[in-house]
């Protein structure tokens, strides 16, 4: 299974996700996440549960690097903008 399609799955499993967008080269992994569940969450804890589904493909070294993007509804309808591309 492609990597992208594998990181999406994990994580929409395990979290209420409004909207989620992965993007892989290689073992490098950026995931941008939105969620409700993130509003009284600290940065760290939101990473967390985004690293937590993906546990055994990082300690397997299929994901080599992960950059994670965390937002909430209202923070992802002011920042989506700036973050995606047109």
């Amino acid at each position: 299974m492609e990597l992208n399609n594998q990181v999406e799955q994990l994580l929409r499993q395990a979290l209420p996700l409004d909207e989620l967008y992965v993007k892989s080269e290689g073992s490098h992994c950026e995931v941008i996440a939105v969620s409700a569940e993130f509003v009284d969450m600290s940065r760290l804890k939101r990473q967390q549960s985004i690293n937590g589904p993906l546990r055994e493909l990082i300690a397997e070294n299929t994901i080599h690097a992960l950059t994670v993007k965390t937002f909430t509804p209202e923070q992802w309808a002011r920042e989506r903008k700036f973050i995606m591309p047109s």
